[in-house]
């Protein structure tokens, strides 16, 4: 197993060695994890990355050469040495389940323990959520747009070859059908699928030489990628040597809007009416919108899903928003938060309830301040046990994060399912108790405007 530890900034570090000589590093403390906004232009985000983060935790552990590296930088004293060659995350965490879907202000990730425990992981937690939640929320833009037509991940051409791995997994669990990456197919058990480039067309000295290749050792349900030379003269090469059988043609060049149309008719001349078309060509969700109404039968998407199309973080953040006055783990915590102008924060511990309208339409995000927001038959609560007393309780298979997906998005009223200048799909309402009544009345607050 490879540690983790390292994957974090200095800075965590430093604090932890200032805070242990202060007496302060093991107060009880809860951290948050969310998001300040949602990018322009998108009605929701899509929480992944879960399921890689509680391995991770899993694995941060200081190994020898881990602390003999920090105490050479300097950065570890003997005192500071010492509690990270025992660390191991006791405390708890809450979360929204992976695939479910996110908003302005989301507590994604409600982390507990002391300060020195939970700061600990802020950069793991981070780097993890940022990058796999922004794949998934394009790559669900993409399946929305694509209405039901299949779509293949095949970015691992164009990102950090980790990065290949985690983006194909965000990408599956938002609703995409496969990936060409094997190593997203070994680790994560994602359908894996793959043809030929035009390279292999190249490497023959007909056209026709390459094609016979690969229907030998692929058969007749392949797909031939036909724009290396002469598209319509490729395909009829190809229903000929499959007598009209042929499973799919590729394009990955032209004007698909307007291509996709004369290839369909060209291939319903010949008799190939159920060839299937795919098409690439550095698509992204607006392309495939506008492609609903053509014959196309598939898609392949690269660099725009696992740059997660324009946006490629999250911006989510890592704050502290209540604190212990001692290290009494049974201690009451306070309410803390930043009021610095442009990035104030909100203190107190979060709950979070979707409210489900009677047409199971989600209608608002309630999130509840230091109290638990009442509920309606239709609505639900949103966060779930991850991580009791450092035990990992969320584990859970790939293939349930992809339904929770699909379920939370059949949820999105309307005005949530558009793709251009779309706005929040449903609004972000913030309850705190009523000057602590036991009556269950709250008051309706809102976030303030520079959060």
């Amino acid at each position: 197993m490879i540690s983790t530890a390292l994957l974090t900034d200095m800075y965590e570090l430093t604090m932890i060695k200032a805070a242990m000589h202060a007496g302060t590093a093991f107060r009880r403390c809860t951290f948050e994890l969310f998001p300040r906004r949602l990018p322009p232009g998108r009605s929701y985000g899509v929480v992944a990355g879960t399921g890689r983060a509680l391995e991770a935790i899993q694995s941060f552990r200081f190994g020898s050469d881990e602390i003999s590296f920090l105490q050479e930088q300097g950065i570890a004293d003997e005192m500071l040495a010492e509690w990270l060659a025992s660390y191991r995350f006791t405390g708890n965490i809450r979360g929204y389940g992976e695939g479910e879907l996110f908003f302005s202000g989301s507590p994604v990730l409600v982390v507990e323990g002391s300060f020195a425990e939970v700061v600990l992981l802020e950069t793991l937690l981070l780097s993890i959520f940022n990058h796999d939640s922004a794949v998934a929320s394009a790559a669900s833009r993409m399946t929305l747009a694509a209405e039901g037509r299949p779509i293949i991940e095949m970015g691992g051409r164009r990102t950090h070859e980790w990065a290949a791995v985690a983006s194909a997994r965000a990408a599956w669990i938002a609703g995409f059908w496969s990936s060409s990456d094997l190593e997203a197919g070994r680790s994560w058990g994602i359908p894996v699928s793959g043809t030929a480039a035009h390279a292999f067309t190249m490497l023959f000295d007909t056209e026709e030489e390459a094609f016979t290749a690969q229907l030998a050792t692929q058969g007749i349900d392949t797909t031939l990628l036909v724009d290396t030379y002469d598209v319509d003269e490729a395909i009829r090469l190809g229903v000929r040597l499959t007598d009209g059988k042929l499973g799919a043609i590729r394009l990955d060049s032209g004007d698909l809007s307007t291509e996709v149309h004369r290839v369909r008719r060209l291939l319903d001349s010949l008799g190939a009416t159920k060839t299937r078309i795919i098409v690439t060509n550095d698509l992204d969700e607006y392309q495939i919108a506008a492609l609903r109404g053509a014959p196309v039968d598939g898609f392949g998407v690269g660099t725009s899903v696992v740059t997660g199309s324009g946006h490629p973080t999250c911006g989510m953040v890592f704050k502290i928003v209540s604190r212990a006055d001692s290290d009494d783990p049974t201690a009451e915590q306070r309410p803390v938060a930043k009021r610095s102008k442009s990035k104030a924060t909100i203190g107190g511990r979060k709950f979070v309830m979707r409210q489900i309208g009677a047409d199971g339409k989600a209608t608002a995000e309630v999130i509840g301040i230091d109290v638990e927001p009442r509920a309606d038959t239709n609505d639900r609560t949103v966060l779930v046990d991850l991580v009791c007393d450092g035990t990992i309780v969320g584990s859970e298979p790939l293939q349930e994060a992809r339904q929770r997906h699909e379920r939370a998005r059949a949820e999105l009223p309307l005005a949530g399912l558009r793709i251009s200048r779309a706005e929040q799909a449903i609004p972000t309402i913030y309850v705190e108790p009523s000057g602590g009544t036991a009556d269950n009345v709250y008051l309706v607050g809102k976030p303030p405007a520079n959060l």
